[in-house]
């Protein structure tokens, strides 16, 4: 437990002091108009309350992944909880509030025009399609994830989970299309109370409990062969496993809807780093319970096996720890989760191909102009989830890269940006983290099954190789063309 007490009070520091730092950095101008306010249009931008701001980007960026990508992190040991604290003080929350900050000040665009801007306009359009393509992945996975909860709830029947399927589809059509103060903005926060309350639970049965959890100082070795990890390196698979609690790429894509709606630019920091933070914190508080299940004798406890998959593990502890009425608000927030991210990973994708296509999103006929061929897509894709009992599986490792390697196109982004705007070595807040990234990214793609399935010695010198390429590229192309100016 003295690891995870250090871990969760790095976090809060982290937010404090560096956090502070990076805020410093990019310069929020109090003075300035938010497009919230000077662009209202009563359907995306729309100025909020900062806690609704808050709430609902906490509720976008977290999905399953703080939860599922924690439980299944554990399993490599103590080194889950050195990757979610750093990858999210120094990886994560750096790259969603600048991102965010970004597009508040381009007027809220979206993520491929600020790739555009500093990358260049064939960046821009590549980004267009793998950011619509990821988002497609996100809408079908976070389809049909929570439909399986639901359906185990319900009585395991096909139809049952065809029901669960259409039923969370149509929502998402409807949360997509609509203004978004008159669903997200009413429903959001309270889905986000109820994912904080089941963290907050679990770290009071945590303490409660004080379970005998690896610690740091026994190692930082692979501690999972024996409960399914078939010896999978924890570099650079750890990295992948866990994003969203650490370092997330679908992130930066949903900074920007929360642009549109911040009233001003000092709220930036509580709304986007802080957001990523408490993000974190769910992380180790879920990964701690899963070491707890793994390692501990939790398993035994709640009545069920190591072999359990992430989703039984969330099922069996908020059942057993929680009580009935726990147990359903805890379940309410993992369901709630992925189903509020699915829903503004459509929203983004209609607003990234509206901003590049300069569609304005004001008439309900255009939002469906662009919006329908994307349902279409996603609902293609469901078949092939559907029809195919491996399909979900290759699914979500495709999204976990590519999320992953959307991470890296904005960190290198962002790097370019400050290296651009803000004098000295100030870059290295993005860059150091861009070079990570590109490593993992490439390792990944190099070794697993899904890529070109080499040995990790060589995937990694393969990544590194090619990290080390990028950071030479972008240190040498290029002369910075202002110090400590306006982005």
């Amino acid at each position: 437990m003295f690891s995870f007490i250090i871990c969760l009070i790095a976090l809060v520091a982290g937010y404090l002091v560096y956090g502070r730092f990076v805020e410093n950095v990019f310069g929020p101008d109090p003075a300035k108009t938010a497009p919230a306010v000077m662009m209202q249009d009563g359907v995306d931008y729309v100025p909020l309350p900062t806690w609704k701001v808050f709430m609902i980007q906490f509720l976008n960026i977290a999905g399953t992944g703080p939860i599922f990508g924690a439980i299944m992190g554990a399993k490599f040991g103590p080194s889950a909880y050195l990757w979610i604290v750093l990858g999210c003080i120094f990886g994560g929350a750096v790259h969603d509030y600048l991102s965010g900050m970004l597009s508040i000040r381009g007027n809220g665009v979206s993520l491929p025009n600020i790739v555009g801007e500093y990358l260049g306009q064939g960046a821009k359009r590549a980004m267009l399609v793998f950011t619509t393509i990821l988002m497609l992945l996100v809408g079908a996975v976070f389809v049909y994830s929570p439909a399986i909860i639901l359906n185990g709830i319900a009585g395991n029947g096909t139809g049952t989970m065809m029901f669960w399927i259409i039923a969370i589809f149509f929502y998402y059509v409807i949360a997509t299309m609509l203004p978004i103060d008159k669903v997200i903005g009413k429903v959001y926060p309270l889905f986000a109370f109820a994912l904080l309350f089941m963290a907050v639970a679990l770290l009071v049965g945590l303490f409660v409990k004080w379970p005998s959890l690896p610690e740091f100082w026994n190692g930082l070795g692979n501690r999972g062969p024996s409960i399914g990890l078939n010896g999978q390196s924890i570099f650079p698979c750890l990295f992948i496993t866990v994003a969203c609690g650490a370092v997330s790429g679908f992130h930066a894509t949903q900074s920007p809807l929360m642009a549109k709606c911040i009233k001003n630019e000092r709220y930036g920091r509580r709304v986007f780093y802080g957001a990523m933070i408490t993000e974190g914190i769910v992380a180790l508080i879920w990964a701690s319970v899963a070491s707890y299940f793994f390692f501990d004798g939790g398993a035994a406890e709640v009545g069920s096996d190591l072999s359990a998959a992430a989703p039984t593990v969330v099922t069996k502890v908020s059942q057993s720890w929680l009580g009935m009425l726990g147990g359903v608000l805890a379940m309410l927030g993992v369901v709630a989760a992925p189903i509020t991210s699915g829903d503004t990973a459509f929203r983004s994708a209609r607003l990234i191909i509206s901003d590049f296509l300069h569609i304005d999103q004001v008439k309900v006929h255009k939002r469906l102009l662009v919006a329908v061929p994307l349902f279409v897509l996603s609902a293609l894709l469901l078949w092939y989830n559907i029809s195919d009992e491996n399909g979900f599986n290759i699914i979500w490792r495709y999204f976990g890269w590519a999320n992953q390697t959307l991470a890296v196109i904005t960190l290198w982004t962002l790097s370019v940006f400050l290296k651009k705007h803000r004098a000295g070595l100030r870059h290295l807040i993005t860059s150091i983290p861009a070079v990570f990234m590109t490593v993992v990214v490439i390792s990944y793609i190099c070794v697993e099954k899904i890529g070109f399935h080499m040995a990790i010695l060589p995937s990694i010198l393969i990544g590194a190789g090619i990290a080390f390429l990028c950071f030479a590229l972008f240190l040498f192309s290029g002369r910075r063309t202002a110090q400590n100016t306006e982005a």
